[in-house]
């Protein structure tokens, strides 16, 4: 709608300015004629002094027509100037709060997704076979907690594997030993997800890591959650071990980034990104952009701006239940003439 009155506002115009052009030609037309009877009037000597008064009347008139013209075609450029910048805030106004919602949403539909896997992470970290294999790591162990593990990913099939590291930071079962050869062994006391997940408090807390491309698992990209193993699986018990779960992020953020709801056209124009706290990408509808930083400045939880002549929106993670969220935003850039 917003770009209909644009258009009808710059065709009134186009239009009033040919009208107003047409006008000048005819009173440029009439100060000749005006110029010529003046001329004819002075070879009629007395016979024409009237007709030469009438002519210069003509001609009067015609430049105050041709200075009227040029008034009207003056105010009629400033006011279309000015509809046609209204027109581009309404646009703006409504496309920035319209994009600004759906960024938020998608950021939202992720943080309930991933809160179910600060649930998961939690509940298999007490299951029997991690358990003991994390306080005995026999082979019998080992090869029962390697079986549950590979129970587990035929259900949950967002999931590349599930690690058990003792409390070492040794690798001692995974859930797909025959896809992901090396895991079983590896040292991963230095990483993130097993530093932050053996320091968990208790059995009610884990750790999250932003998400990343992991060597171990094909170089996908990867959303790691974690925490402590405790003895006996009591909420307060000691730790003796880490459970690392790694969830399949690009499908998954691929398909909420896909599912906004845009129009065909909005589609050419646009792009719809994720972005961790530091402004990273991490999913977008644009290809190959995973780990580029976006120069996003937001100034508020939510808004949207014009940057380049293109609408920028955003919305950051509002958390769910439990789950408070990494800072993420969800972002469109979209062109301002892209059709809604």
């Amino acid at each position: 709608m917003q770009d209909q009155i644009i258009d009808l506002a710059l065709e009134l115009t186009k239009v009033t300015k040919a009208k107003i052009a047409d006008l000048d030609q005819i009173m440029m037309r009439t100060q000749i004629l005006s110029m010529n009877a003046r001329l004819e009037a002075a070879r009629a000597g007395e016979a024409g002094k009237s007709f030469s008064v009438v002519a210069q009347e003509m001609g009067s008139v015609s430049r105050e027509v041709t200075e009227l013209s040029g008034s009207l075609n003056l105010a009629i450029s400033e006011n279309a100037a000015r509809i046609q910048n209204a027109g581009e805030e309404m646009m703006m106004g409504f496309k920035g709060s319209r994009y600004a919602d759906m960024a938020r949403n998608a950021v939202e539909i992720m943080d309930r997704n991933l809160y179910e896997r600060s649930c998961d992470v939690r509940w298999w970290a007490t299951d029997s076979a991690v358990v003991s294999v994390a306080e005995q790591p026999g082979a019998e162990a080992v090869a029962h907690a390697t079986s549950r593990l590979a129970t587990i990913l035929r259900s949950y099939t967002v999931y590349l594997d599930l690690w058990i590291a003792d409390r070492s930071g040794k690798v001692i079962a995974n859930g797909r030993p025959d896809r992901y050869h090396g895991v079983i062994g590896a040292d991963v006391s230095r990483e993130d997800w097993f530093r932050r997940g053996l320091a968990t408090a208790d059995g009610d807390d884990f750790a999250v890591c932003d998400v990343e491309k992991v060597a171990r698992l094909g170089n996908a990209q990867v959303a790691t959650y974690s925490t402590a193993i405790r003895a006996g699986g009591e909420t307060g018990g000691r730790s003796v071990g880490v459970l690392g779960i790694f969830f399949d992020w690009e499908p998954q953020a691929r398909s909420i980034v896909e599912g906004i709801s845009l129009s065909q056209e909005e589609r050419k124009h646009s792009k719809v990104m994720l972005l961790d706290s530091r402004y990273r990408v991490i999913a977008s509808t644009e290809p190959g952009a995973f780990g580029k930083t976006y120069p996003l400045k937001p100034e508020a939880e939510w808004g949207y701006g014009n940057k380049d002549g293109k609408i920028v929106a955003y919305g950051l993670t509002p958390g769910y239940e439990t789950y408070r969220g990494l800072g993420w935003y969800g972002c469109i850039e979209s062109a301002m003439n892209a059709a809604a």
